[in-house]
């Protein structure tokens, strides 16, 4: 029987199969007739004496520089990979257990299909199956980012026609052209949403002579962070509290959009030069398709103000952001629970 039929079998007819996007910044997890049940930060706040784990999602990343001594609020995953093995397994375990709690001994564990960056290397892999195995899964199934952000907005996956997609995470920024239901060609960048935020706050202590942590960084980016000017002409500011670089007191100043749209100059262009490298990569055909359809933006970092038409200009292709950025790859993954049968070589099974 191949996993496919396995899949269709249902073996277990309690268990509550489940679909995983495992991101640096955000863990999101939908459930096969349910949808997305899931929506949380991937921190976790852990005991340092005993590793034994307080807090998951929303509560531990709100302990994040606010815990003492004794405890720590983590990141497991480190750009799109998983970091620390054990407490991804326990992030991971506590977010399956809240999405659907197993009822009764008898219940079967879900089956799982979890994305993984196209960059991976084999010892990665393994080692997002394993948590995933260790974490509850009876069986897990992994997918190639881009390709779960594809299907998840809709695109001709299995068409003879070539897609080109964007998928910009909090870790890594995944690039593939997909045709014929296949990743034709990809990379993955180790440069997306947290070194957006790093450069924020590099950018504020030189300019400024003031020290935020990464939550004020990311908030920054949301509310006034854009790469090119806004489209209704006015430029926004936005008032924030940090320490001073010097004399480490409290310090509250004004910011404005156009300091913030400098610190994201850098990083933006090193992803222009990573798309472009991929693009020359592509066949004639396909790229004729490409520059037709145009280049998909998906991805939480692709919601940045101004990005589409920036890499519309620099990359001379029309580059689209998709309605549905955020929650792509999940429901993605979730369509491959739901139609197997249809979309067998999008599937990966770590050996």
């Amino acid at each position: 029987m191949s996993i496919f039929d396995m899949f269709s079998g249902f073996g277990g007819q309690m268990s509550s199969d489940m679909a995983i996007d495992l991101g640096t910044a955000n863990t999101l997890v939908a459930i096969k007739g349910e949808g997305i049940v899931i929506n949380e930060p991937s921190v976790v706040a852990i005991e340092k004496s005993t590793h034994r784990v307080l807090a998951v999602g929303h509560e531990a990343k709100n302990m994040i520089n606010h815990t003492p001594d004794a405890f720590s609020a983590e990141h497991p995953l480190r750009d799109g990979v998983i970091a620390d093995y054990d407490v991804t397994e326990a992030m991971l375990s506590a977010f399956i257990s809240k999405a659907s709690a197993r009822k009764y001994p008898w219940q079967a564990k879900p089956r799982i299909v979890i994305c993984i960056p196209c960059g991976a290397t084999s010892v990665e892999k393994r080692a997002v199956f394993e948590a995933a195995i260790q974490a509850g899964a009876r069986q897990a199934y992994l997918i190639e980012e881009p390709m779960a952000a594809a299907m998840g907005a809709d695109l001709p996956v299995t068409e003879p026609t070539g897609s080109m997609v964007v998928d910009i995470g909090g870790g890594t920024t995944e690039v593939a052209v997909i045709s014929l239901g296949g990743i034709v060609t990809s990379s993955s960048l180790r440069l997306a949403g947290n070194r957006m935020d790093e450069a924020i706050a590099v950018h504020l202590r030189d300019l400024l002579g003031i020290k935020i942590g990464e939550r004020t960084a990311e908030v920054i980016k949301i509310k006034i962070g854009s790469i090119l000017p806004f489209e209704d002409g006015r430029e926004r500011d936005m008032i924030i509290s940090g320490q001073d670089v010097v004399t480490e007191q409290p310090k509250e100043v004004t910011i404005q959009s156009e300091d913030v749209r400098a610190a994201l100059q850098a990083p933006i262009d090193e992803m222009v030069v990573h798309i472009k490298e991929t693009f020359k990569k592509t066949n004639p055909d396909l790229a004729s398709d490409i520059i037709q359809n145009g280049i998909l933006l998906t991805g939480g970092g692709g919601l940045l103000s101004g990005l589409d038409r920036y890499l519309t200009d620099k990359l001379e292709i029309p580059v689209w952001v998709s309605e549905t950025a955020l929650t792509n790859v999940v429901t993605g993954c979730l369509k491959v629970l739901e139609t197997p049968t249809a979309l067998k070589q999008t599937l990966m099974r770590s050996k």
